[in-house]
């Protein structure tokens, strides 16, 4: 099921999202669960609609197997794995969203522009292990922490505030985008012998903007504002 989990998105539907590739991870399971008319059902009753992040996939199918078996052994559920299935997978796809692709994803990339503006050629290989090896854990973690955990896997989950985690990793690459556009700026003005003093006089204009946006000014307008700022100073000098 582990390996399969790399395959989720191997085939989509317009219909069904990634239910194929949901069922393809289930498979191994079901077989082993089920037999004869029952296996038949089986993938039938998980051949529908399934669509959530492909990082956060592993542990709810792990919760949902986890479900299966006690389902195939007889025991009185409480709720059924496809109901339970339906009911956690578009929570987990805002999670996977906000945390990997708005969170992890931009945070890696901006300290891989730190290396890259080095010249050093580790950027890439920095990038990759910075974003990888969180959604690596949680598919090996995720499929096995869902598995044992089954329905309390949504306590799991709520425990380490991932949503919170998702914020941090946002913050944090707006500041070490700021700090990377001073060093850009310093290294700007040296090349041009220009005192790096002079870079102060930005400061009011970035409070300026900070405070304009938290007041609701539309960030366009201030991005448009700022380049006319730019261009105006440019042609003065």
């Amino acid at each position: 099921m582990l390996g399969r989990s790399f395959f989720l998105q191997a085939s989509w539907s317009f219909e069904r999202m990634q239910s194929l590739g949901a069922l393809y991870v289930l498979a191994p399971a079901l077989r082993f669960l089920y037999r004869g008319q029952d296996l038949e059902e089986a993938f039938r009753r998980h051949l529908v609609y399934f669509n959530t992040h492909p990082y956060m996939a592993p542990p709810l199918l792990g919760a949902v197997t986890a479900l299966e078996e006690e389902q195939a052994q007889g025991a009185d559920c409480a709720i059924s794995a496809v109901e339970f299935r339906d009911m956690v997978m578009a929570p987990l796809a805002a999670i996977g969203d906000a945390l990997f692709w708005g969170g992890l994803r931009p945070l890696a990339a901006v300290i891989a522009l730190f290396f890259a503006f080095k010249g050093s050629l580790l950027a890439p290989l920095v990038f990759l292990v910075l974003f990888n090896l969180p959604h690596l854990w949680f598919r090996c973690a995720g499929l096995w922490r869902g598995y044992s955990r089954g329905l309390r896997l949504v306590e799991t989950l709520q425990r380490l505030r991932l949503p919170d985690w998702a914020l941090r990793a946002k913050e944090a690459t707006v500041v070490l985008l700021g700090g990377l556009c001073a060093y850009l700026t310093l290294v700007c003005l040296k090349q041009e012998e220009i005192a790096a003093g002079w870079g102060l006089l930005f400061f009011p204009l970035v409070v300026l903007l900070g405070w304009l946006a938290r007041k609701g000014v539309s960030n366009l307008l201030l991005i448009l504002a700022t380049l006319a700022v730019l261009l105006l100073a440019g042609l003065i000098v």
